[in-house]
């Protein structure tokens, strides 16, 4: 197509963008700024890691553009690759607070996570999306998705967050891709090879319907160009990481026991006015009604002896166990739940959205007191929900507005300790704990923190599980047990000698004084983004060395 948005590479995309000779690119090719991890497993890198990052004007306003290369590693974040966009977000937010006006504007066509680099992926994407909720304080941040392999994984959470997000009808836009929901849920809950299905669902028609995409424009230069503008100009914003309460609302009226029909769905939402929802309520049972790790380690470190809650999957509530008064929250499984691909502990629409819901409760409480209550949070996450409803809804959506109300708290003022008590995967642990202050985690060999289980991260990068547990012993960040994850210098305290998830009294006072000095920690370095974890002994001596060594460059690049 003569003029095509679409058909540009990343680099072509930032340019057809900007005002003319008004670009810089910043840590561009020539600084070879590759993925060494991608070398270690015999993968050949990019010089510029498939990020392009430039400093210029959009209509004489003062933009950074940041753009994905889904050519190279299907647009997959990893470490370096998404240093340079936390870096160049970082130093957008600087500006913006000294009163120097940059918008930024994200590019993206990416599957999310690189699942070559799978938890340096993660890490990354929570640190971006911690940027961008801080950045929405000073400016708007606008999301491009023109299409080609369109916004998945944890980046379409990312989009999620964003002020305003244009696409074109090429676009697609979901959590879960088709063959990784097929792998991980089955043909029959969803088709991969279903091309119609996938259009209809996650495509961006679709998506615009259902109020998950802002706006669909021509794919020319000029339309996307004048689209972007409109949107800087006009200060546009949807506010979508803040409606739980509309989402909440909404949902209770749907039957999501079996597969909607789409344009019921379309419907239902068109019709949809939104209702004030009440927060759950956490009242003492007879006997404790779950057994799950969540459970378990919520009962242990908040005030209930035997909790049960309104909404099964959903727990919170006030502890008086700590230094100072804080508030617990635990996502657990409920196996009679009606939304079928939530039974076993996974974190789906109600959950991200009752999180939202929650947290925001709190900042409201909060908002006045000089104090502010810590968060601790329970993690106990296998993953997020894999099925037809939760994509065509848009479960990122939801895990966005989990990840936004986490962010917020602790950018105003309330430590959020999270503890691995249980696994960390993927979506979910991005919802729900990857936006603390800082990580507490126990040893036990139990405990997994991935992007993607085995089986689907083979199907996705056709390699074979044998493959990959091969590669993990040189790439710890692929790797999914604990003591590997602890080696990134994410994890403030590992709890080495806490082997078992068991929750005994022994176990239970060592993570209660973990928690305690971590508070302490936040609050006498008033600490409130995630720098603790590319700072910490572990990140700078061997976890996050090149995260580092990205910081510093774009530091010496910045000004020119």
């Amino acid at each position: 197509m003569k003029n095509s948005f679409v058909e540009l590479q990343a680099r072509e995309r930032v340019y057809a963008l900007l005002d003319e000779k008004s670009g810089r690119e910043l840590i561009d090719p020539f600084d070879q700024m590759i993925a060494p991890n991608l070398v270690a497993q015999g993968i050949v890198p990019e010089s510029d890691d498939g990020i392009i990052v430039c400093r210029g004007t959009l209509d004489k306003q003062a933009v950074v553009v940041i753009a994905t290369e889904g050519k190279f590693q299907g647009g997959g974040i990893g470490e370096v690759s998404g240093a340079k966009i936390i870096a160049a977000l970082t130093h957008v937010l600087e500006e913006n607070k000294k009163g120097n006006e940059i918008i930024p504007i994200l590019i993206l066509d990416t599957g999310g996570v690189r699942l070559q680099e799978a938890n340096y992926g993660l890490l990354s994407i929570s640190e971006i999306g911690n940027l961008i909720v801080a950045l929405k304080n000073y400016v708007p941040v606008i999301g491009l998705v023109p299409g080609r392999v369109g916004s998945f994984g944890g980046m379409s959470i990312t989009s999620a967050l964003m002020s305003y997000l244009i696409s074109t009808k090429k676009a697609r836009v979901g959590l879960n891709g088709p063959e990784v929901i097929e792998q991980e849920a089955g043909v029959r809950e969803f088709d991969s090879s279903d091309k119609d299905l996938i259009w209809n669902t996650i495509g961006s028609r679709q998506r615009l319907q259902a109020q998950i995409v802002d706006e669909i424009v021509t794919d020319t230069v000029e339309d996307i160009h004048q689209a972007v503008s409109a949107a800087i100009k006009e200060r546009k914003d949807s506010k979508r990481s803040q409606r739980a309460d509309f989402y909440l609302s909404l949902l209770s009226e749907l039957d999501l026991s079996k597969p909607m029909n789409i344009e019921e769905y379309n419907q239902a939402l068109v019709n949809h006015q939104e209702k004030e929802v009440a927060l759950p309520t956490i009242e003492e049972a007879k006997a404790p009604v779950n057994t799950s790790v969540g459970y378990q380690w919520f009962q242990a470190l908040s005030d209930y002896t035997q909790p049960k809650s309104s909404v099964p999957t959903v727990y919170y509530g006030s502890s008086n166990k700590f230094d100072e008064e804080v508030v617990v929250t635990s996502i657990v499984p409920d196996e009679k739940n009606p939304m079928y691909r939530v039974r076993n502990g996974e974190v789906g629409l109600v959950e991200g959205f009752r999180m939202g819901q929650i947290l925001e409760a709190v900042y409201e409480e909060d908002k006045d007191k000089q104090i502010k209550r810590p968060i601790v949070v329970v993690i106990d996450v296998p993953s997020q929900a894999y099925g037809y409803n939760e994509e065509l809804i848009g479960i990122h959506v939801a895990l966005a507005n989990s990840a936004a109300a986490y962010a917020k708290l602790r950018q105003t003022g309330h430590p959020v300790i999270g503890v691995i008590a249980g696994n960390a995967i993927s979506g979910a642990f991005l919802a729900h704990g990857l936006q603390s202050s800082r990580l507490i985690a126990l040893n036990s060999q139990e405990i997994s923190v991935q992007a993607m289980s085995k089986e689907s991260a083979g199907r996705i990068t056709n390699r074979s599980i044998e493959e990959i547990e091969a590669a993990s012993k040189t790439v710890p960040a692929i790797a999914y047990d604990i003591q590997s994850f602890n080696k990134l210098g994410a994890v403030y305290t590992f709890l080495e000698d806490v082997i078992s998830q068991e929750t005994t009294q022994k176990s239970v006072e060592k993570v209660i004084s973990a928690v305690n000095k971590a508070i302490k920690d936040v609050r006498s370095s008033d600490d409130r983004m995630l720098t603790n974890r590319y700072t910490s002994d572990i990140a700078v001596n061997g976890g996050r060395v090149e995260t580092n060594k990205v910081f510093t460059k774009m530091n010496e690049e910045w000004n020119g």
